[in-house]
């Protein structure tokens, strides 16, 4: 699963798909600008490794930053 600032941290609503070489996938639209995420693995948070940073919650935790731009 994919939980992160755009489903409010729902574990339930956007699931990745494994692809035939083992990794996992998921296509969504995001607005414009940056957005704090993670994995959710086993009941984990974990962080993305293309992520395009690190920043932490509120929680202090990890997690993973993205940075959408616009055309």
């Amino acid at each position: 699963m994919v939980v992160g600032d755009f489903n409010d941290w729902n574990d339930q609503t956007h699931p990745m798909t494994k692809q035939i070489d083992g990794s996992w996938q998921i296509e969504m639209e995001l607005s414009i600008g940056h957005h704090h995420y993670a994995l959710l693995v086993d009941g984990k948070l974990t962080l993305d490794p293309k992520a395009h940073g690190v920043a932490r919650n509120e929680k202090g935790e990890r997690i993973s930053l993205l940075s959408v731009s616009g055309y």
